[in-house]
């Protein structure tokens, strides 16, 4: 698999993602997205919310605010509970992300761990700095939210927080968005936006910055419906790779072993197969939860995800957030390791509760299936990261085909930031150039096309390959004659012969279901 800082360099020369502010020596965990990048990262952002909020009519779209008041993240707990641990040398006074050090010298995970835990480590293992070797000072916790002011007063009356996460929002308005909607117990929420979180140390390119976006689902249910799912029978024998918690503790001798060494063994001993319905059985999650956690997973498989390189993890109970009654990482293989793409919390009714007694405002519901006035529940809360998704894709896409001696970028046809590039066969004969300018001016009304008339049609098709777009039109002497097309499939290099009347159709069938055949006649 290609590196990190290779997929960072490839990304940066074809266009996709560039170093915020480099003229000026960039800014650590800042990106900019450029023509191609903000493409597919639109196309992501909009194949989520079609397939969650769009093609469902249980759950409701919301875009909040990016700044919000500070009793908002008060109430969360994110104010005094949402810090990361650091530790500082003392000779060098570097800093650095506690968990991050410990992970890589001691290969244990460390996420979660107290600053009293981490000192504890330190000490034990007579850990150094890796820069100059120095001794580290007393491990600290960080709060990792952005804080400012609104208007022209610097005090905490007028201070405020660019969110760390997009859910919060949806809890402050919840009252509102009951009354204005007619929304019936179960639903949910969903946003899709920026958020922004102090990291200590950003690192692996897209994968964890101070800048990113998220896309989540806050699913309600009645607090004692959790388990009462009718769309479960839908997912209860999907498949999935699956790592557990008692997995990660060692198995059988998780009674003898830490948590942090168990979990080593857990992760070398990697995952298993399961059924979503099994891991209900085994209580280890409620219906709604596994529900939802299914549909997640479901969604980067059929965007093209391979199956081997995507895996449900249990969060161990030192993990679990200070509002999660148990939560669930969806990670995959990334080049640096299996890290997370996507999570999801049970979050009971906590941020109801701490917004209710905050605010001093009612926001309970009436439910009419049990006629009662209840506090609704999060039975599911659905979070993907759109940066760390944009960099599973790419990276899951990124193949050095040496058959062809060039990259191809394997994307999903739904999310290919190009989908089709227009070739006139030579560029100096008026004729075929006038109607490839044709076509390619009334295909671009429906579809984003780009038109190449540069170098050889071999050479255009690697251009088009290398960045992921699925299909080439090339237009030939014989399009003079019989009014066809040949289009060229980016995977296969497999072409079909297609009339031009039928090619707005023909691509669109092409886009959605991926296939040639029965488009057009092959060519030999």
């Amino acid at each position: 698999m290609i590196t990190i800082d290779e997929l960072a360099t490839f990304c940066k020369r074809k266009g996709f993602v560039y170093p915020s502010s480099e003229i000026y020596g960039g800014l650590a965990g800042f990106f900019d997205y450029g023509p191609l990048g903000v493409e597919l990262k639109n196309r992501i952002r909009q194949e989520w919310w079609r397939t969650f909020v769009q093609q469902r009519p249980d759950v409701l779209g919301f875009d909040g605010a990016l700044l919000s008041h500070r009793k908002v993240w008060e109430a969360s707990g994110h104010a005094t509970s949402f810090n990361d641990v650091f530790v500082e040398c003392t000779k060098c006074k570097s800093r650095l992300r506690a968990d991050h050090l410990i992970e890589e010298r001691l290969k244990i995970k460390a996420e979660g761990l107290s600053a009293a835990d981490v000192q504890k480590l330190i000490a034990e293992n007579k850990l150094a700095c890796p820069g100059c070797k120095g001794s580290f000072g007393e491990a600290r916790a960080f709060n990792l939210m952005f804080r400012t002011f609104v208007g022209p007063r610097e005090s905490d009356e007028h201070a405020a927080y660019l969110r760390p996460e997009t859910a919060q929002l949806i809890f402050a308005d919840f009252r509102l968005l009951t009354e204005t909607s007619r929304v019936k117990l179960p639903f949910g929420v969903a946003q899709a936006g920026k958020a922004f979180r102090n990291e200590i140390s950003p690192r692996d390119f897209l994968f964890r910055g101070r800048e990113f976006e998220q896309m989540e689902i806050e699913f309600f249910t009645h607090p004692k419906n959790e388990d009462d799912c009718a769309l479960f029978d839908e997912v209860a024998s999907r498949a999935v790779n699956f790592l557990g918690a008692a997995e990660q503790k060692g198995g059988a001798k998780a009674g003898k072993a830490t948590e942090q060494e168990g979990s080593r063994m857990g992760q070398a001993a990697g995952h298993r197969t399961a059924a979503i319905g099994e891991l209900v059985k085994q209580k280890l999650l409620t219906r709604w939860h596994a529900y939802w956690l299914a549909q997640q997973y479901q969604w980067y498989l059929d965007l093209g995800i391979r199956a081997e390189r995507l895996r449900i993890r249990e969060h161990l109970k030192g993990e679990l957030a200070h509002y999660a009654t148990a939560c669930f990482d969806i990670e995959y293989e990334f080049p640096f390791g299996w890290k997370e793409l996507a999570g999801n919390a049970a979050r009971g009714t906590f941020d109801l509760t701490q917004h209710e007694k905050m605010s001093k405002k009612p926001l309970a519901l009436f439910d009419e299936a049990s006629k009662e006035k209840v506090l609704p529940s999060v039975a599911s809360e659905p979070s993907h990261g759109v940066d760390r998704a944009f960099l599973a894709f790419v990276a899951d896409a990124y193949t050095d085909d040496n058959e062809r001696g060039n990259v191809v970028l394997k994307l999903h046809p739904r999310l290919a930031p190009v989908q089709l590039v227009v070739c006139p066969l030579v560029s100096n004969k008026e004729p075929i150039v006038k109607k490839a300018q044709e076509i390619f001016e009334e295909l671009r009304r429906c579809y984003v096309a780009q038109y190449d008339a540069s170098g050889s049609i071999g050479r255009r098709y690697a251009r088009a390959d290398e960045i992921g777009v699925p299909l080439c039109l090339t237009v030939d002497f014989e399009a003079l004659e019989d009014d066809t097309v040949t289009l060229r499939d980016r995977d296969s290099t497999k072409q079909v012969r297609v009339p031009v009347k039928g090619l707005r159709d023909g691509i669109y069938q092409f886009l959605i279901g991926g296939k040639l055949e029965g488009l057009g006649k092959p060519v030999a």
